[in-house]
This record gives structure tokens, sequence and C-alpha cells, in this order.
């Protein structure tokens, strides 16, 4: 019977250590099952197993034949080798994976199956491992398919075990060799629960922050300053605005910034029925009302505790639950109802609209006492066409979103589809200029972005003076190139209209870095600190 022990040896480096090793072993007629050799800082660790065979040479015998070799500097006996550890550690790394894992050789044996594959098999590590390919079940398995055909294969598949039936997602790919030789295949498995919940997981909205902004108008970037240092405040904020320019956007990241723990939970005002707007807002309790729910329900205002309720279009709220509103507002309660508990609300409120709540009051559509209870923060959105600095940045960044959903080539606008956003009225705000760009973005088969593929909706202002123009300069480069040429035009007005760059930061509502990294950027330079200051001198004039 024969017996097997792990050694490891160190020596000085030098030359002929594993010859002489093997010249040893082989003196005293034992087997080298096998040998590993890592050289660092100048010696040379040597791990080896051996097999004693019938022999009568015991572990501390052989010590004592290893410390004649020459140069060796310690020996000792080893549980695992170094390989034994790798694989080991593997091992557990595939384990740890949440798909399933299943390899095999080019012959179609197993050589590497996880945790995961075992479970969704319903089959045990020691039955799956050296396992030809052809016995796994189903005998149209996919790793079957991908060994006989050298090709990817994936699909949804379904395996019946013991235990019951399992759907999983399976991608089989075969793996070659650097000179490109077939040399097996892998299988990824993923179950089907796993994948509904990624599914279930990447569709909730997730949270929305100033950062995800787009625009470096000073009209925006003010804005969102504004609204950074009155986020964490308790106090109502109103935000006022077009349809389209990002209400309820702005109103999610000011949620964000407050670092309120509770949900942020939007009410529609002109969707909901007057009859409904007390139930939904307040809640009730049981047996208030015909086809009530037993043990009542809590109304929104409760729902939103230690988050935010966002009131949008609160000028389309009727005169009724207007003064209901008020009360909350003013005292912080809400009664459900048929109920008489005063039930404490601590939510943050927002409220939206796109009405001139002003001339609403005057014509007695809006409670005074509301509109004056409400306007204490006020946060007017502008509309696009007092920001037409921001589209370029605006429509790259939807058609890089864009391009990306639809797995398109990356495509580009050209100038006369510039010059054509620029000449439009934009009643529909960014939501309109978003949804223009989108069908272009499907219905162009080009790289580029043509005039004739951009169908706006509304009569554009041409010809008159409220037309803005458009003050990127006609040519045919990549809309990048002309940001970046315009964000340098900005840059250049900003720095030699002030005395200093920390003043030019602050008007383009910049820090004093942002700016410096934006003038190294593009090499701007004014020579012997003087105005003006000027483009590199291969670009004497970014226009």
């Amino acid at each position: 019977m024969s017996k097997k022990r792990k050694f490891k040896l160190l020596f000085k480096d030098r030359i002929g250590i594993v010859f002489d090793i093997t010249k040893l072993i082989i003196a005293h007629r034992l087997n080298i099952v096998c040998m590993e050799v890592e050289q660092k800082n100048g010696y040379a660790l040597v791990s080896i197993e051996i097999d004693f065979g019938d022999t009568d040479i015991g572990t501390q015998d052989l010590l004592k034949i290893f410390a004649t070799l020459p140069g060796i500097e310690d020996q000792a006996e080893l549980k695992r080798l170094p390989q034994e550890r790798r694989e080991r550690w593997f091992r557990t790394l595939f384990d740890g994976m949440s798909e399933g894992i299943v390899s095999v050789n080019a012959e179609g044996m197993v050589n590497t199956v996880n945790s995961v594959a075992c479970r969704i098999l319903n089959l045990p590590y020691e039955d799956l491992l050296n396992t030809h390919v052809s016995e796994l079940s189903p005998k149209n398995n996919l790793l079957m398919e991908c060994v006989q055909k050298k090709v990817p294969v994936s699909r949804r598949k379904t395996v019946v075990t013991s235990t019951g039936r399992v759907e999983f997602y399976g991608s089989a790919k075969p793996i070659n060799n650097s000179q490109g030789e077939f040399v097996g295949a892998v299988l990824l498995m993923k179950d089907l629960k796993e994948v509904k919940a990624m599914v279930d997981a990447v569709l909730t909205p997730i949270d929305v922050n100033f950062d995800d902004f787009i625009g470096e108008s000073r009209a925006i970037t003010n804005l969102i300053s504004f609204a950074r240092k009155i986020a964490e405040l308790d106090t109502i904020i109103s935000i006022t605005g077009e349809s389209g320019t990002g209400k309820e956007l702005f109103a999610k990241a000011i949620h964000f910034e407050s670092g309120r723990t509770g949900p942020f939970i939007p009410i529609n005002c002109a969707a909901l029925p007057e009859s409904l707007i007390e139930s939904e807002l307040f809640g009730y309790v049981d047996g208030a009302f015909t086809g009530a729910k037993k043990k009542g329900k809590p109304g929104l205002f409760e729902a939103a505790r230690n988050g935010t309720i966002f009131l949008d279009e609160i000028g389309d709220m009727p005169l009724g639950p207007q003064a209901k509103i008020l009360r909350v507002l003013q005292d912080g309660f809400v009664r459900r109802i048929g109920g008489v508990e005063e039930i404490p609300v601590n939510a943050r409120v927002i409220t939206a609209t796109n009405k001139n709540l002003a001339d609403m009051v005057e014509a007695g559509d809006f409670r005074e006492d509301l509109f004056y209870r409400i306007n204490v923060l006020t946060i007017q959105i502008p509309p696009l066409r007092e920001r037409m600095a921001d589209i370029p940045l605006l429509v790259g960044t939807f058609l890089k979103q864009f391009n990306q959903r639809l797995q398109k080539e990356e495509q580009t606008i050209s100038q006369k589809a510039l010059d054509k956003l620029y000449n439009y009225s934009w009643p529909g705000n960014v939501r309109e200029l978003q949804n223009a760009i989108e069908r272009a973005s499907i219905l162009s088969d080009s790289c580029e972005i043509t005039a004739e593929a951009l169908h706006l909706s509304a009569a554009p202002v041409c010809g008159t003076e409220q037309c803005p123009r458009s003050p990127v300069p006609k040519t045919d480069k990549p809309l990048k190139d002309m940001v970046g040429k315009f964000e340098m035009r900005i840059l250049l007005d900003a720095l030699n209209s002030t005395k200093s760059i920390r003043k030019a930061a602050k008007q383009l509502g910049l820090s004093h870095t942002a700016l410096m990294r934006r003038i190294k950027k593009y090499q701007l330079r004014n020579e012997d600190n003087a105005i003006p200051w000027e483009p590199p001198v291969q670009q004497q004039s970014p226009w």
C-alpha cells in the first residue's frame, strides 16, 4: 500500500536544484508524484509530493535525506501543496458565485462544477465531476450542443429533478486556446427566479439627485445651488414652471438631498376625482362609508411619514379639499374620514403647478390663505427657450441614452438639425426635446441625425425677435466638438468680462477648481496674466 507525503524545501537559488532532488529521490527508490518550484528574493521554494511505495523509509528519515542536498536552508512536511490551495480557492470562488457553472474538456468530460449548478441540477458534486456531458439531464442539454457544434448556445431551459421542476436561463460558450484550438466549453446557469428578482430591481425607480440634471446655463446652476441650500429645511417648497420642465424630477432631487428616510409620494391633484381626494389623502376608518375596507385605510399623508409628499398640479385641486389641505399644513395633523383621532404627520410638503396661482386667487379659483401658506420658498424652473445654451448637452445625453437602449451605433446631430432645434419655441420644453430626439434616433438609419429626421409638432417662431438664434456655428463636426467649442466661448466670455478667475468661476456657477480644470482642458491662455484670455494658438478663434 503506497504512502504519500508532501514537503517544502527551501534553497538558496542555484542551477541544478531540481536535478539534485530528482537524483536523490531515485537513489532511494522513491517516486515523485508532483513538484513545483517558486523563485523569490534569491531563494527557491520547492513543494514536492513523494510516494514512499513499499520502502521502509519514514517521514523523518526522508527529512534527514533532504538535509544532505547542497544549499538547502529549511525543510518541513506540508498538509497541502500550493496547487491544492489554489484549486481550493478557485472552488470556493466558484461556489460563491450566483450563477451555476459547469465546464467540460474537449472530450466532453465535466472538470469543473460549482455548488449552484449542483443545486439547480439536484446532483452531488461527486456525481457530476468526471461525468460525460451526454449523461447530464436533459439529454439535449446546452453544454452538449455547444460541444458538438462548437458555437455559443443560449436559451431558457427546464430541468425535472427529484425535488421538482427547475427553470433556468443557460448560456454555453466554447473555449479555445491561444492557437484557436477547441479545448472545452463552459455553461453558466441562472435560476429564473433570481433573474426575475434582478429585473424587478432594475425596473424599480432609483433616486434622482441634482447631479442628474443636464445643463450648465446660469439659470439652471443657480437654481440647483438654491435648491441644495433649502433641501434640508422642513419648510414647504413650491415649484412652478411650464409643463415638461422637470418639476417632479426637481422635487425628487430635493427629497434625496434632504436625507429623509421616508418615501417620496407623488400625488397628481388633477388626476384624482374630487370624491376620492379626501379618502386618498387623509384615509378613513372602518365603516366610514359604503365600500370602505375593514379596519380602515391610512391616507397618503400618513404613508409619507418621515418622507416627502409631492402635491403636483395643486392648482387643479377643487376649493373644498384645498381647505382641508390648509388645515393639515397649519396643524400638522390629519383626521381620517369618519374618525375623531388627530394623527400627527411628519412629511415634508412640496407643491408644483404650471399655472399662475396669484391670478387664480384673484379670480377666486384658488384659496388665498392656502396660496400664502405654500408660497414660502418658491423655485421657478425656466422653460427651455430661456436656456437654449443647454440644448447641445441635452441632445448629446439623450442620444447616448437612446443609442445604448436601442443598441445602435453612436449617433451625432447635424448642424442644420441643431439650427432647427434652436429656431423652435419648445412649448413642451425638455420633455418635448427628449421625445423628439428619441423619435429621430429610432427613425434614422444614419449615424447622423439630420434636420429632416426631426419632427417637431408646434410651429417654430423663426423670423421674429423672440426666435433664439443658434449660437453654434455652421459646421460638419460632431456634436462633441461643437459642444466643446461652445463651452470654450462661454469660458472666454466669462474670463474676459471679470477681473479674476475666481470671479469668473462665481459668474459661471462653478468652483474655482472646476474652472481651472476647464482652462487646462481647452489650453486657454492670457499672456503675462493680462486680459484678454485667448484660445490655443492653433485655435485663435473658437468660431
